[in-house]
């Protein structure tokens, strides 16, 4: 009878995906007349963006893939990301549904990912990411802050399987916790 049991941590020898929501780093209010989605980051979002980055480096996180909403806010937030990870730019994949995103539209660009990417960031906007990380039940976040990662992993082959997937909380992080 043993042989039924799996743990998720034996299954997740077998095959895991890692997924990574990142809300964009601080953004500036300084003038009012510029669009929503053309807002820039603030002073505070530029030095945000590249320590949260490296501090997933220290941690030994890995991305295969970014994935922004192309906002101004989130893109130079996936920009800083990926320069700190040593990725161009270019490689970059922008979704215009990642803007205003509602939990739906999340799981539909989850869905689209390549499969040979194991460990994927997507960055994007409140109040959709908080409500799609607390959508997946793995753990509970009153607000997602700026530059903040939520992170889980599922045991799927393919990102078509994400939805229906058990996940597991693995981390969650931002500017604060490390800089009171």
């Amino acid at each position: 009878m043993f042989f039924f049991f799996f743990t998720f941590r034996s299954l997740a020898t077998l095959y895991m995906k890692s997924l990574l929501l990142i809300r964009h780093a601080k953004s500036s209010w300084e003038n009012f007349s510029v669009p929503d989605f053309d807002r820039p980051l603030n002073e505070r979002g530029k030095k945000d963006a590249p320590m949260i980055a490296e501090r997933l480096i220290i941690r030994k996180v890995q991305i295969d893939g970014f994935v922004s909403s192309p906002a101004k806010r989130a893109k130079k937030t996936a920009q800083a990301f990926a320069e700190k990870f040593g990725r161009n730019k270019e490689t970059i994949l922008y979704r215009d549904e990642l803007y205003e995103a509602g939990t739906e539209q999340f799981y539909e660009v989850i869905a689209d990912l390549d499969d040979a990417q194991e460990n994927v960031a997507i960055f994007s906007h409140n109040p959709g990411i908080t409500s799609f990380a607390n959508e997946m039940q793995v753990a509970k976040i009153d607000e997602m802050p700026t530059c903040s990662v939520f992170a889980i992993h599922a045991p799927v082959k393919s990102w078509k399987e994400f939805r229906q997937a058990l996940k597991e909380f693995w981390f969650f992080e931002y500017p604060k916790k490390i800089q009171p």
